[in-house]
């Protein structure tokens, strides 16, 4: 064998070896990557584990979190306290007393803007307004706001407080919307003592099926009246939404506006002739509702709530078929598994699952884009709120003078209108994101409202 014969050889035998150990590192990923698409296979036919039998009568979310830890770990941080730029809330720390044993609140929107003690003067929210807190304190927060202190609330304002379900059903024996009945009725101070939880799994999940359904009776009779004015009579949204709507109308079964009907002060959502502000504002002419009379002016005023849900519905994401869930609950994968995020929370704080999805932009750019909506809106609430402030001194120093209540009743028309046109969008966490243009469009009404009263005080000289 020559010297050329002996280096040829050995470099077969190395590219036979190098072949060999290749295919078999191949053949071992692949194997790797066989079993892990199998293994991923089989999470996804069981997409929960069942350690508890559930029904109708289990409301403790910890009891669901066995079956469904994933979304009850999301569930448990809505007591996060993170701010964006203009929401969430920052922790405040508190003396515990024995009236409230709370340590941390969320910070005061009165000491922010004292401007809001005129425009609610005489009503409780002139008392205690503050910063909007995760899910996890809906229920302590409205037990100790010091609201409570200044005025007799009704147990209705457990339908968005509270996890309501089983005892309404515990109340009515069987009977939800009788439970329902009989709470509103109820002292708040009795009505807390029938509920344990705030919002929980079971107030949006059917037990049974897991499927989503509405548990609310003022979303439910709100929207049969909501769609009977559009020509669908007979609205059962448990069997006639679809699957998207739901993730939609179980937020909107608690982020709306709402008053207290007759002396049974049964909860009711103004719906019957629209979801906007307008349609509202006629909704409470046409029954003359108020909430309070203005302190300083005399007029008869209305508070809104918190319209979430309405101002939505007006929006570019409404029409686009976008859900609440969708931005403020996106999906999000957990190995095999595609689940809903239960950290509810601000899609500026979740950019990445909550926008991404579908605006393929950098993560500050969103976030620009959704602040410099937010900063006109701000910049308008703020002109409409100096407007306010002018027209209440002006409409109070008319009714100082003496002037007859026939002669103010125009100037007082129009602050009803101003009052809850701003409210709406002041009342409303989004500062006008879940639509931007309609949110200007309310804020530019109120300031029109504002300067035509101020001209029927100067006429009526």
């Amino acid at each position: 064998m020559n010297s050329e014969e002996k280096p040829s050889r050995s470099r077969s035998a190395l590219l036979f070896l190098v072949t060999v150990a290749a295919a078999l590192l191949a053949a071992a990923g692949g194997m790797a990557l066989l079993i892990n698409i199998m293994e991923r296979k089989q999470e996804a036919k069981n997409p929960f584990y069942r350690v508890v039998e559930l029904n109708d009568t289990i409301d403790d979310p910890a009891v669901w979190g066995k079956n469904f830890p994933m979304q009850y770990d999301g569930y448990l941080r809505t007591v996060d306290q993170s701010r964006t730029k203009y929401g969430g809330s920052e922790a405040m720390p508190r003396t515990p007393t024995e009236a409230d044993p709370r340590s941390v609140v969320a910070r005061s929107r009165l000491e922010a803007d004292p401007r809001l003690k005129t425009f609610w003067a005489g009503y409780a929210f002139a008392v205690d307004y503050r910063e909007r807190r995760g899910h996890a304190y809906m229920l302590e927060d409205q037990t100790y706001t010091e609201r409570q202190r200044v005025v007799k609330q009704p147990g209705t304002c457990m339908h968005c407080h509270a996890s309501v379900y089983v005892p309404y059903k515990k109340l009515g024996e069987g009977d939800l919307i009788k439970g329902f009945e009989k709470m509103n009725a109820m002292a708040y101070t009795d009505a807390r003592k029938l509920v344990t939880h705030p919002v929980a799994c079971i107030d949006c999940h059917d037990p049974g099926t897991l499927q989503l359904r509405v548990t609310r009776p003022g979303f439910t009779e709100g929207i049969r009246a909501l769609k009977a004015s559009q020509g669908i009579t007979n609205y059962d949204v448990n069997t006639m939404a679809t699957r998207q709507e739901m993730r939609s109308y179980v937020c909107g079964q608690c982020h709306v506006e709402y008053y207290f009907k007759g002396t049974e002060k049964r909860l009711t959502y103004p719906w019957s002739k629209g979801l906007k502000v307008e349609n509202i504002l006629d909704y409470y002419n046409e029954i003359q509702f108020k909430d309070w009379t203005h302190k300083e002016t005399g007029a008869p005023v209305l508070k809104a709530q918190h319209p979430e849900f309405e101002l939505w519905s007006q929006g570019i994401h409404a029409r686009s078929g976008v859900a609440c869930a969708d931005c403020h609950m996106p999906y999000k994968r957990e190995g095999a598994l595609k689940i809903s995020d239960h950290h509810v929370r601000s899609p500026m704080l979740n950019v990445n699952h909550a926008c991404q999805t579908c605006h393929r932009w950098p993560e500050e750019e969103l976030k620009a884009r959704v602040e410099s909506i937010q900063d006109r809106v701000f910049s308008l609430r703020n002109l409409a709120m100096d407007a306010m402030m002018d027209f209440i001194k002006d409409l109070k120093a008319a009714k100082e003078s003496g002037r007859a209540e026939t002669a103010l009743a125009p100037a007082y028309g129009l602050q009803r209108k101003a009052q809850f046109y701003l409210d709406f969008i002041e009342s409303e966490n989004s500062l006008g994101f879940h639509a931007p243009q309609e949110a200007l469009r309310i804020l530019g009404e109120c300031i029109d409202a504002c300067r035509k009263g101020q001209v029927a005080l100067r006429e009526q000289k």
